[in-house]
């Protein structure tokens, strides 16, 4: 059996880094050009060349976004931009233009070619028209259901890659014109102004409600359909989310990773084991989540209507930097406040959740000691009587 990938997303170098060291076996990202997060940080060739030596050096890919819906203005410059790429040993390209395509496989032919969620493909006929045009692997429009990938994956042999947690679109992904049409900030060019999670007055009979509307939908989160996705044989596991933050992404990405490692190792997965990895997941900051389109159409339930949208915490407190065995304390990089006397919960990559109170903090600078931590990326010294390892994390327990 091959091994399914767990596909994540960054906007910026280090959270690639963080990716793939929390677990991930691919990363996508958007380069300067062609890609449809521009206000992600995004990457210059010199940040991809780095990320791709990083990566390869873990036996692990680096996929760039080539996702807009181009217009004549934005193809200046493709062919330098593509053999840029292939020189320095980018994976893939996910794209979603045919002209692209027919450039990359011109000039670039070491690319692979991945067709971009924004086509919506649904059907294994679609996907046939565009393996035999070059494409390796499908992502699948989020709004097939697991019923329908289980016949796609019976029909073809083309790589197929699901969306398994983050972000939905209101509309089918791609299509929607709101941002367009309200902030002239084009969804299919990197603008979108995610005008759908806006609260609107909502009137009856003429008559103003008490409350507002929104029409965006939940965040999708699948980790009780991952057996079956991996009993498929999907090739692939998308996480969505390049404007996250790095702790967001290691603790999301660390319990898919949790939870696939345990179907390895065991051939299923228990009760227990989707449990812990909900439970870690709650710990990010997320939007209310749904099961999006794996069980059919979505229910009115799927929408936000109401209900708040962000669910921010507060729970991440630090990064760890260095940590000294001799002495057993580590420097930290704060990220919100803290004080002598919180319970924390240190994890990482390969290290499980060990709590501990802090007793003491030491400012780095000064050698001063501290009762509370309150500068945001002030460098902190504290003693931890467990061995830790650059970039684990620290958060408050019981926020």
């Amino acid at each position: 059996m091959n091994k399914v990938e767990l596909l994540a997303p960054a906007g910026s170098l280090e959270k690639a880094k963080i990716a793939l060291t929390y677990g991930a076996d691919a990363v996508y990202v958007g380069g300067k050009q062609f890609s449809l997060r521009a206000r992600a940080s995004n990457f210059d060739l010199k940040d991809l060349e780095e990320l791709a030596s990083f990566a390869h050096n873990l036996n692990k890919k680096v996929y760039v976004t080539m996702n807009i819906i181009p217009h004549d203005a934005d193809l200046d410059g493709l062919d330098e931009y593509l053999k840029a790429l292939d020189a320095i040993k980018i994976d893939a390209i996910i794209t979603s233009s045919r002209y692209i395509m027919e450039r990359a496989k011109e000039v670039a032919a070491s690319l692979e070619l991945h067709l971009s969620t924004q086509m919506s493909t649904t059907t294994s006929l679609g996907i046939d028209y565009y393996h035999k045009r070059g494409v390796s692997r499908v992502v699948l429009a989020r709004e097939v259901t697991l019923c329908e990938i289980e016949q796609i994956m019976k029909k073809t042999n083309v790589e197929i890659e699901v969306f398994v947690h983050g972000g939905m679109c209101s509309s089918y992904s791609g299509h929607c014109v709101l941002s367009n049409h309200m902030t002239n900030r084009d969804a299919n060019r990197g603008g979108c102004a995610h005008s759908c999670r806006w609260n609107y007055t909502l009137y009856k009979n003429g008559e103003k409600q008490p409350m507002f509307y929104n029409i965006g939908s939940k965040d999708l989160m699948a980790l009780k359909f991952i057996p079956k996705l991996l009993d498929l044989g999907v090739a692939s596991l998308k996480i969505e989310g390049r404007m996250k933050s790095s702790y967001y992404l290691a603790v999301v990405i660390r319990s898919y990773r949790m939870l696939i490692d345990a179907y390895y190792e065991k051939g299923y997965v228990t009760e227990e084991d989707l449990k812990k990895s909900e439970i870690e997941i709650g710990k990010a900051e997320n939007r209310l989540t749904s099961n999006g389109f794996f069980e059919g159409l979505p229910k009115v339930e799927g929408g936000l209507y109401d209900d708040r949208s962000e669910h921010p915490t507060k729970e991440y407190i630090g990064w760890v930097m260095a940590y000294d065995e001799s002495t057993n304390v580590a420097l930290i990089e704060q990220r919100n406040y803290f004080k002598v006397g919180d319970e924390v919960e240190f994890f990482g990559p390969t290290l499980p959740n060990t709590k501990m109170i802090i007793d003491e903090i030491i400012d780095y600078e000064t050698k001063e000691k501290r009762e509370v931590a309150n500068h945001p990326l002030q460098l902190l010294l504290i003693k931890v009587p467990f061995k830790l390892t650059k970039d684990d994390m620290v958060r408050k327990v019981n926020i």
